[in-house]
């Protein structure tokens, strides 16, 4: 079982810059693939960012690319978000989510524990 707590998140003017960060329960955290999924207003939610267990490989959806930056501290049991030149469409609910799989994946359903989200506003 890992349970995970974000926090991190709030409002912020276009341009501006966030990190958000992902603290875990468990002795396990390091087996896990780590990722960021975001949801706004009336949309499904969606992948934004993930990191395997070593912090070696990361993959990115194209709208955050250049932007965001996903990494991770095992011995914090703590994975991060750094979201830098911040539009009004990245605001969402933000939330983070360990997965089982060694692979990196995309889709919800990969993604066997979820924390509470934060919310991240960004003003125009």
């Amino acid at each position: 079982q890992v349970q995970l707590v974000e926090s991190g998140g709030g409002l912020v003017q276009a341009g501006g810059s966030l990190r958000l960060s992902c603290a875990a329960s468990g002795r396990t955290f390091s087996s896990y693939t780590m990722g960021w999924f975001r949801q706004a207003p009336g949309k499904e939610r969606e992948f934004v960012a993930a990191i395997n267990w070593s912090g070696d490989n990361t993959y990115y959806t194209d709208s955050v690319k250049g932007r965001f930056t996903i990494s991770r501290d095992n011995p914090k049991n703590t994975v991060y978000l750094q979201m830098n030149s911040l539009k009004p469409e990245d605001t969402a609910v933000y939330y983070c989510a360990a997965s089982r799989n060694i692979v990196i994946r995309t889709y919800t359903y990969n993604y066997d524990y979820w924390g509470q989200g934060t919310q991240v506003t960004v003003s125009s």
